[in-house]
């Protein structure tokens, strides 16, 4: 099946829906976002990967306070790939409660399903140091 422009808009959506969601606690509706055996690769931030959906929703409810106030994705790059998938790139900013901003990267492969385009495995990437430390 083609990868058509609705596709871009819908997955672009759904992708900016992450913010949204986590932002005002709907964790229970991350099934919006993500399929039931989602691997999230959060490795560059020191932790073990999260494997399925209950891994990732019980991961934010442990962060409680600790998680940004506003997540924010930007830059949004799709390309099509093998299999029917799509990669997408997408940077992000998490704002916490203090003020402090930090920056990653989201490599996102996404797979259609009946419900819709579903992320499938996420790796974050976060940015430390300027120019990806390339000075």
């Amino acid at each position: 099946m083609a990868f058509t422009a609705e596709d871009r808009t819908e997955i672009t959506e759904l992708i900016s829906m992450h913010g949204h969601l986590c932002d005002s606690g709907e964790l229970d509706r991350l099934d919006e976002l993500f399929t039931p055996d989602v691997v999230c690769d959060v490795g560059d931030l020191g932790q073990e990967p999260l494997v399925g959906l209950a891994a990732c929703v019980a991961a934010g409810r442990a962060l409680g306070e600790l998680n940004p106030v506003g997540h924010h994705v930007t830059n949004v790059v799709l390309t099509e790939a093998a299999g029917g998938r799509v990669h997408a790139r997408s940077k992000g900013l998490g704002v916490s409660a203090d003020g402090s901003v930090g920056s990653v990267t989201y490599e996102d492969v996404l797979v259609r399903t009946p419900g819709g385009w579903r992320i499938s495995h996420r790796t974050i990437r976060a940015h430390r140091t300027p120019l990806g430390g390339r000075l």
